[in-house]
């Protein structure tokens, strides 16, 4: 691909959860998502003065909390520690698989 081209895409996945959708497809508390949000750690968008609405990226974020709580007995923060580097390593591999395919 030379630098000329532009790539173009269409958003496919704009369908968002909310709070008790949320805690159902993680297989927790709707309190366990308010908590996340309130701390800081799972993002959502507000819609109206009151309800929170979550893309999926929060989907998939919350998952992982959700099982590094489980699965490793961590507290919130240290799950989110954890969730933050793995989507950190994610981002890198997907940079450096871009830089790759430019050079092609």
């Amino acid at each position: 691909m030379s630098r000329d081209e532009i790539l173009s895409g269409v958003v496919i996945d704009e369908v968002t959860l909310s709070v008790e959708e949320l805690a159902r497809a993680c297989a927790v508390e709707p309190q366990w998502v308010v908590m996340r949000v309130e701390a800081g750690l799972l993002g959502c968008r507000r819609v109206g003065s009151d309800e929170r609405r979550f893309a999926s990226a929060e989907l998939a974020r919350a998952r992982r909390l959700a099982a590094l709580e489980r699965d490793f007995e961590a507290n919130e923060e240290l799950a989110a520690l954890a969730a933050d580097l793995i989507e950190e390593v994610q981002r890198l591999r997907e940079q450096l698989r871009a830089a790759n395919r430019s050079r092609e």
